[in-house]
């Protein structure tokens, strides 16, 4: 998952956010080495698996990266319900749960019952976007230290469960390297690129068409709280993205307002 990090520039600008000084590319990778540390340092390592439960936005983006740099992530919706938590916590067997200082109580109350050791991501508005620290105690020995490798698991995520129970989904960090790989030359993407993200970042379809396909270009991308058909043309005006990618929904949305905002 560095290597996906590796081609922009020191200086230029990796992650955005409304109202933020940016992250830079350089910055990016330094957050991702030191949570490298951390979580080896608490006793979390390669292809243990780590669930995120964080709203949209810049913190959760760069947690998905730097955390993915080091072990497994298996992001969730934090609209949830308990037995919902209680379920995929328990098939993922998370070695821990990432959640901020707001908190999510149906996760938490799981994830107490359930013996999962929480992880605080304490981050500072003030700070750059998406920058933070992860605060918590050691809850044992990692027996697989260092970076994560091209084969390791980096993201698991669960099928809808439509027509059966949702099944556990693992990408290695190859998978989503070229996943990201295929998006940006289709897209034609340039470090000069800026991606408006709206998706869910727990979805694929955010953490990978959005984020890791510009980030693997050394563009940038601006992690909004999520889809808001009314301050979507306020953000185009005021963060001046070159792209942005949704569902049919949210472009039907987006498009109902267009005339008000041409």
């Amino acid at each position: 998952m560095l290597g996906i990090i590796s081609k922009g520039a020191d200086d230029s600008t990796a992650i955005l956010a409304p109202d933020r000084a940016p992250l830079t590319f350089g910055a990016l990778r330094d957050l991702a080495n030191e949570t490298i540390a951390r979580l080896n340092a608490l006793g979390i390592g390669r292809n243990d698996r780590v669930a995120i439960v964080l709203p949209n936005g810049p913190e959760m983006a760069a947690a998905f990266l730097a955390i993915a740099a080091a072990a497994t992530t298996a992001p969730l919706n934090p609209a949830y319900r308990a037995e919902e938590f209680e379920f995929y916590l328990t098939d993922l067997k998370a070695r821990a749960l990432v959640l901020d200082a707001a908190g999510n109580d149906a996760a938490e109350g799981v994830a107490k019952k359930l013996g999962v050791p929480i992880l605080r991501l304490e981050a500072n508005a003030d700070s750059p976007a998406g920058s933070f620290r992860l605060a918590g105690e050691a809850i044992g020995k990692s027996h697989a230290t260092g970076p994560a490798q091209p084969g390791d698991i980096a993201l698991v995520l669960h099928t809808s469960g439509t027509t059966s129970r949702p099944k556990i989904v693992p990408l290695s960090g190859a998978n989503i390297a070229a996943s990201a790989k295929n998006i940006r030359a289709t897209l034609a993407l340039t470090p000069a690129d800026r991606c408006l993200n709206i998706m869910p970042l727990f979805h694929i379809h955010g953490l990978i068409a959005a984020v890791t396909s510009s980030l693997s270009a050394g563009a940038s991308v601006i992690a909004t709280s999520g889809f808001n058909a009314l301050k979507f043309f306020q953000w185009l005006d005021h963060e001046k993205p070159t792209w942005y990618t949704a569902v049919p929904t949210m472009h039907q949305a987006i498009l109902a307002r267009a005339p008000r905002n041409e």
